[in-house]
């Protein structure tokens, strides 16, 4: 038995092949690229600069000055401090020697002129809110120094706050006065 290994149209083999041998060629073929052309050196030509458009803004100018700008004179500037630190003058020697102590305000006046208006009671401790004649407020706590006589608190409970001064009279002996302020009743 024979068998057959070619089709049996000759021409589809014969025009197969062909086409099989011309792809291969063409693909195989070389491209020859053109010679280098030879370098020659730059011609050094003056090229003239382009001209600068001018600017030009859609933006139209103001035709008052002052209706556009807003007035910051009346303004409180930002990055200024809330509290302002004003500095005693310096106290002489012999003031400071006299009095012992840096005056504040709230030895300007005596323990009696200080009104109680509060009592903070629980925490670590207790706190009492006083006022002077003027009507400046200050927060007192147990050891602080009140009044013109360097009056120590000595005590601040639900009844009021008691102040120790220490006094000396005119033979030079110490006496202590216990001053109670105490909260005003209601009416």
């Amino acid at each position: 038995m024979t068998r057959k290994l070619f089709p049996k149209n000759k021409y589809y083999l014969m025009v197969t092949s062909v086409l099989i041998c011309a792809v291969l060629f063409t693909a195989c073929a070389k491209k020859k690229q053109p010679p280098p052309v030879p370098l020659q050196a730059p011609k050094a030509a003056v090229v003239p600069p382009k001209p600068v458009q001018k600017q030009s803004t859609s933006a139209l100018p103001p035709l008052h000055a002052s209706i556009n700008q807003l007035d910051f004179s009346n303004k409180k500037d930002p990055f200024k401090p809330f509290l302002v630190v004003k500095t005693e003058p310096k106290m002489s020697p012999e003031s400071s020697k006299n009095t012992g102590r840096i005056s504040l305000p709230i030895h300007s006046f005596d323990v009696s002129q200080f009104k109680l208006i509060g009592i903070i009671t629980g925490g670590r401790e207790n706190k009492a809110m006083v006022t002077d004649p003027g009507g400046k407020g200050y927060v007192l706590k147990v050891g602080m120094s009140i009044g013109k006589n360097d009056g120590r608190v000595v005590s601040i409970n639900t009844s009021g706050v008691e102040v120790m001064e220490y006094s000396k009279n005119d033979s030079g002996r110490g006496r202590k006065e216990s001053i109670k302020l105490t909260l005003p009743r209601k009416q």
